[in-house]
Order: structure tokens, then sequence, then C-alpha cells
């Protein structure tokens, strides 16, 4: 239905047909509103483990924003990423084992598929903010000029670091942070005096929100917060924008707590503005981590100490928070002890947009999604992780392989530990010495090992 108005054709008091056929418009948009298939905000610190939270028991930093989001949604004890940053982006886009399709450190195939290309593909409009990566640029692997960009896997905008350019600029200086060098759709933008690339990637996600309103979104944000160089942010008592960037890889780990509360902030502030827009009913919100905390860091859980693991087979480099808030749909102050995979964000964001995976997406995700509405549904008994840092390019690197649940964890060579007790694997449990129901697990992990052995053929450390 079409109303049209001009200077000559005015609504007089008595066009009762006029009047009603505009109630009729405006019922019909606020009901197109209502039934919008929800907007889906992805959020995906970096380098940030589990215990630096505040919902998790976090001490040492101050998390409130988090902290309201886990208290009105659902916090999960046992989401698990891979030890770094790329095996991780590439599971969590593809809902595939890395085993399957991580093939060099920074690159992510151009043949394979992404939850933002399903969304997109379905008419959501699609934004990715923050950190890259993914272009193999430096290297330059085939399709780096084009096949890798955020546009060819599904994104219709983005801004992001280390896209189509080196993180460094010619003098060595990190150019994440302040006086950023940032890709905006396209175009390499290498001056910023005074910004911050985190404020930058907000108010562009913000604005993005807001034009896409009264479409179904999706913003993918993989952070570039908290990982190094540990340095000043805007809220820092030593902050200076006239700095140019850091010169050194790690910086200065005191500045790490600042991050921390920057990341906190900048979530804060993507969280008003969805109640600005009154779209948080509508809008699902997913908070996590793509690997543990850098080891430099010793982070407080309570009296107990607990050093980064980034790059560590161990909890204190695969544990992560996963905080997901959807305000009237989650059940307030929930918490769940399922095993979650970071290959099993795909399938729940097709579940969220109502979305089926056809088979030639071919994932290894388990959707999350029942336990978010209190439905029934599958659950994960286990999580199989396969990680080698470069892919397997690089024949100096090391590749582990290991199938866990909450409590026990079996690495191919038949290494079986207990990390609920023994987080630190410090005590491989002997078969000798193995319960009933221990031997059982083993059994069914070796069971699960076995389902992933044919698919890639390099040798494993032990």
């Amino acid at each position: 239905m079409f109303i049209f108005f001009s200077s000559n054709y005015l609504i007089k008091p008595n066009s009762k047909y006029i009047v009603l056929s505009l109630i009729i418009f405006i019922s019909l948009l606020g009901f197109a509103q209502e039934n919008k298939r929800p907007n889906i905000v992805l959020i995906m610190a970096d380098d940030l483990g589990f215990e630096c939270i505040n919902s998790y028991g976090g001490t040492s930093y101050e998390t409130p924003f988090l902290s309201k989001l886990a208290a009105s949604g659902m916090q999960f004890e046992n989401c698990h990423a891979q030890p770094i940053c790329t095996p991780s982006r590439v599971k969590l886009m593809t809902g595939k084992s890395n085993k399957k399709n991580h093939v060099k450190f920074g690159f992510l195939d151009p043949k394979e598929k992404t939850f933002s290309q399903a969304l997109k593909k379905d008419g959501y409009a699609t934004m990715v903010a923050g950190k890259w990566q993914l272009n193999g640029a430096e290297a330059k692997l085939s399709g780096y000029q084009d096949l890798s960009r955020p546009n060819h896997f599904g994104f219709d905008e983005f801004i992001l670091w280390q896209v189509s350019t080196s993180g460094r600029d010619s003098t060595g200086r990190d150019k994440r942070y302040v006086n950023p060098r940032v890709n905006i759709n396209g175009k390499v933008y290498e001056k910023n005096e005074g910004r911050y690339s985190t404020d930058m990637m907000v108010n562009y996600i913000n604005d993005f929100m807001e034009r896409k309103k009264n479409q179904s979104f999706l913003v993918y944000y993989p952070m570039i917060l908290t990982h190094c160089p540990f340095d000043p942010t805007p809220q820092s008592n030593d902050w200076d924008p006239n700095d140019m960037g850091s010169k050194s890889y790690k910086g200065n780990a005191k500045y790490f707590g600042d991050m921390v509360s920057y990341v906190d902030f900048s979530i804060g502030r993507i969280v008003k503005k969805l109640d600005e827009l009154g779209l948080r009913e509508n809008t699902i919100i997913l908070f996590t981590g793509d690997n543990g905390t850098d080891k430099p860091i010793v982070s407080m859980m309570d009296n107990i100490p607990v050093v980064g693991g980034k790059g560590s087979t161990t909890d204190n480099g695969t544990h992560v928070p996963l905080i997901v808030n959807w305000k009237g749909v989650i059940k307030p102050n929930s918490k769940s002890e399922a095993m979650v995979d970071l290959s099993d964000f795909f399938p729940t964001l097709c579940d969220l947009a109502g979305i089926t995976p056809n088979s030639s997406f071919d994932l290894d995700g388990v959707s999350f999604y029942p336990q978010l509405t209190g439905k029934e549904g599958p659950t994960r008994k286990w999580i199989h992780t396969w990680y080698n840092r470069d892919g397997g390019s690089n024949p100096l690197s090391t590749t582990s392989e290991w199938v866990r649940n909450s409590t026990y964890k079996l690495y191919v060579g038949n290494r079986f530990y207990n990390v609920k007790k023994d987080p630190q694997e410090k005590k491989n449990i002997p078969f000798n010495e193995m319960t009933p129901l221990e031997k059982n697990i083993r059994k069914e992990f070796i069971g699960a090992l076995q389902t992933y052995s044919n698919l890639r053929n390099i040798k494993n450390s032990i």
C-alpha cells in the first residue's frame, strides 16, 4: 500500500479512509519490525582468557559491562578455542576442524565458506571490524590480492587492521592502536593522528547498526585488543595521542589492565547504541576470545594467580569466555556447563537466523542455540582439536591433537589427564592407574580421534 502526499493533496479532518490507511500502514511496519530476524553482534577479544573477566571470578581487572551482560544472559563455563589466533579465526568462521582447512598462519583459504557468506546470501547486511590477518598478503599467497579480502568472504563493509598491508610502518612502529593504519572498504588510511583504533572500529559499528536498523544485520567484531604491544589506552593516565605507534612487540605489561578495561568500555558503547536504537530485544550479543591470555600476564582469580598460556595446549591457552545476551529471550543469570568449540558458532548463527546450512558447508560444529532458549537439542560430549600454528606449512612446527570433555583430555600419543584436577597437565594417568570410568572415557576418546584420523597426515607431537 502506498500513500502519496503533495502540496495540493492534504489530509483533512474528515478524511477517514486516508487516516485508516495510515493506521494500517504503521501497524504493518510495526509487525514487520517485530518479526524481523534477530540482529547478531559477535565480538571476539584477542588474547583474553576467561580468568580476566569478573563474572568468571577474575579479580585483577574491572569488567562491569561484561558482568551485566552475563547477569542478564548466559555464561558458558566450558568454551575452548585454539591456542593462537589464526587457527581460532579459521575454525570460528568456517565451522570446521582445523585439520580440514588450516593451511598457513595468517591465511584463510579462499575456497572456504564462512558464516558471513551464509547470512549475507539469506538477506543479512554484514560487516566486520577490527583485526583481519587472514589475507596471506605478506607471504603473497594465492588470491591474496582479491580472493582473501573480506568482501570475498561475505562482508558488505569492513574497517580492519592488517588486511592488505603490514601491521607496521616503514620505521618499524606498530600501527594497530594509536594513530593506526586501517583499511576501510578497500582504501588504506595511513594518517589518523590522535585517533585510537578501537574507537574508530566502534564508531563504524554503531554507524552501521544505525544505517541498517530496519534490516537484519550481522556485526562481526574480532577486536584488536588485548593483543600486545601493551600500550596506553585513551583512558590511561599517560595516554599520548601524538604517539605514532609502539616500536616494541610486547610493550609494557602494566598497561594490560587498561586494555582489558577498554575492551569492556567499548562493548558497553555498542550495547548502549543498541539500546538507543531500540534494537536490544531483537539483537543477540555474543562475546568470546580467540585464545588464552598472553604469557607475560599474570591475573588473579580471588587469591589464585593464573599465568597466561597463549600458544599452550593447556587450559590456560584454550579456555576462553563465552557470554551470550539476548534480552527477553535468554533467562537472566543463566550458566551452562555445555562444551563449546569455536566451530559451533557457525551452526549457532545459522539457527539464530533461521538458516539450514546445506551439506556443502561440511560443518563440524554443533549449535548451542538450544541451550540459549532452554529447549531440547544436541549437546557435545567432547571437543576435538587439531592444533598446528602454521597449518603444517612449516616443517618445524609441531602438531598436537586431542579430544576432551570438561574433566578429561586425551592426546594423540596416549597422554591422558584429569584437567579439572590437573589443568596444567603435569600428571599423565597411566592405564593401569585408571578407574573403570576413566578407561571407558579413554576408549570413547580414542574412537572420536579415529573419526578424524584420515583427514590429514601430519606427524603429531607426543
